[in-house]
Order: C-alpha cells, then structure tokens, then sequence
C-alpha cells in the first residue's frame, strides 16, 4: 500500500501496511539506521520503536532523519509527555499498552495515528466510543488469544485488531488468519 509519508496517516494504514509490525527496543543509536534500512529493504516501512530505553527517542530522530522511507511510530505511549516527545522526535504513529481518553486525545490533537491497547470487552469500547476502531490487542497470548479474538469478531465486527504480545513465527498464521486482525506486532 502506498503511503504519502510526508502527511498524515491513519491507523488503518499503518495497519495494513504489512502484516507485522516490528516491536523494536533500541539501546544504542548507532543501531537505529542501520536496522531501519534491513528492515524496509526487505518490505517493512512501520517502524514501532518502543519508548522502553533513555536512547529511544533519539533512535527515533536518527531513522527519521536518515531512513526517509521507513514510517517511525513510537511504542509503549502512555502519557500525553509520552506522545508530544514521540511527536518531535519525528513519530507518525503511537501505539500505547493499555488505553486513556487523556492519551487518544493527545495523539488526536498531535496528529499521531494512535493504535490504543485493549485486553477486554469493556477497554474496546471506551477506546470506540473515542473513535479508535483500530486496536492493539495486548498483551495477546495472555489475555486470550486467536479463540478471544474470534469471539470478539461477534459483537465487536466493526473493529481491527494488531495482536502483540507472545506471537511467535508459529502461532501468527492463526491470527493473521482471522478477518478482525490486519497484521501483528513482534
């Protein structure tokens, strides 16, 4: 899917991009743009880069400056600190564990696309009833998995879902598989 990466975008799209998403926990800058470059030559632009290390932010400037193809998206938001600092290190997109209005919000006002985390029933609709219809789903293996998944495809038809968290190579098929996840993250 092309992407006008100097605009804005919307979860949908870094969603469908391709069918991973990679959960990048960087703890040397050095490391950054070289890893940005392997990973978009062979096929992935949405670089989620976890807000996990005192050098994310500024391995996120680093791709964001050199690696003018790749999409930087900032992981682990959970503040609105979190996502104004993600913002001006160059991120386009957030994606946050769990879910506060307080954060959507602040990535509505800042222009990051947001794939906000849920775990339950009730979490999906707080996130709806903000506007997110395009959800991280996570921690994934722990809270359910693909048979959760498949059953939220009942009340829940209207809503995508990034599963994250205990995907291997081996189970990722079972939820790429499913018509409410449009990739994964690992």
């Amino acid at each position: 899917m092309a992407v006008n990466l100097s605009g804005s975008l919307t979860a949908l799209q870094v969603m469908q991009d391709a069918p991973v998403i990679p959960v990048i926990v960087l703890n040397d800058v050095a490391h950054a743009v070289p890893m940005a470059r392997a990973l978009v030559a062979g096929g992935v632009r949405m670089l989620e880069v976890t807000l996990r290390t005192p050098q994310a932010l500024a391995c996120m400037e680093a791709i964001a400056r050199d690696v003018p193809e790749a999409v930087v998206g900032a992981g682990t938001v959970r503040s609105k600190a979190d996502a104004q600092a993600a913002a001006n290190a160059g991120a386009r997109f957030a994606v946050s564990p769990g879910y506060t209005s307080a954060v959507g919000q602040a990535c509505r006002d800042l222009g990051l696309s947001l794939l906000p985390g849920v775990a339950t029933g009730s979490e999906i609709m707080m996130a709806q009833e903000d506007g997110f219809t395009e959800l991280k789903f996570f921690p994934a293996m722990q809270a359910g998995g693909s048979a959760l998944l498949k059953a939220w495809s009942g009340p829940f038809f209207d809503i995508n879902f990034c599963p994250t968290g205990g995907l291997t190579l081996t189970n990722a098929p079972d939820f790429l598989s499913l018509p409410n996840v449009k990739c994964v993250g690992g």
